[in-house]
């Protein structure tokens, strides 16, 4: 079974088993979370495509831990003005474990 879940502002392509990260969820670590935004199901039989969720339907996964992500560099710059400044920022990310379709 093959899903497209919605969070965080993103999509993300799951299918039971897999491992995501997405960005900051609360919860602990080992607590269950549940998906009900579904934009697509399906398998080799049937598919469902959401207008724009699938009705009933949910993802269900398990908080494995949270950490910070890589960290992605900026930079503000104004010509003719001498302004030159860099920045850093890291996302906290939340990995997730797909235990559940339906």
């Amino acid at each position: 079974m093959l899903a497209i879940i919605k969070t965080g502002g993103k999509q993300y392509k799951v299918k039971e088993g897999d491992k995501i990260k997405v960005e900051k969820l609360t919860g602990e670590e080992g607590e269950k979370i549940t998906f009900s935004e579904v934009l697509f199901l399906g398998d080799e039989k049937e598919t469902k495509v959401g207008t724009p969720l699938v009705d009933g339907a949910v993802v269900e996964g398990k908080i494995l831990k949270t950490a910070k992500g890589k960290k992605v560099v900026g930079m503000k710059f104004k010509a003719k003005k001498r302004y030159k400044v860099k920045f850093g920022h890291r996302q906290t990310m939340t990995e997730v474990e797909i235990m559940k379709i339906g």
